[in-house]
């Protein structure tokens, strides 16, 4: 593989990820972890340990992304989150 065609695999790859968007899910006062696990689980696909696991993260640091993808795509799934009463936004 020469330098030219890894420099472009390289690009090609981070133009990619670029074009990924994350639900990012924040720390509320109000809502109780079995709450936010079930709301995840629905809302995100997430497994219900993936759930407990991104609960804890929000619970500790605040925030966490709970999903990564499309705009398209995640645009619903942050809806029902939000429609869910909990604070999430897609960056």
């Amino acid at each position: 593989m020469s330098t030219r065609e890894k420099i472009q695999e390289d690009v090609d790859v981070a133009e990619m990820e670029s074009n990924q968007n994350e639900i990012v899910l924040y720390n509320d006062d109000v809502n109780t972890f079995d709450h936010v696990i079930n709301c995840l689980i629905y809302a995100c696909e997430h497994t219900p340990e993936q759930a407990e696991q991104c609960s804890i993260i929000v619970h500790y640091k605040g925030k966490c992304t709970v999903k990564t993808g499309e705009y398209e795509e995640l645009k619903p799934r942050c809806t029902m989150l939000l429609e869910a009463g909990l604070s999430a936004e897609i960056i």
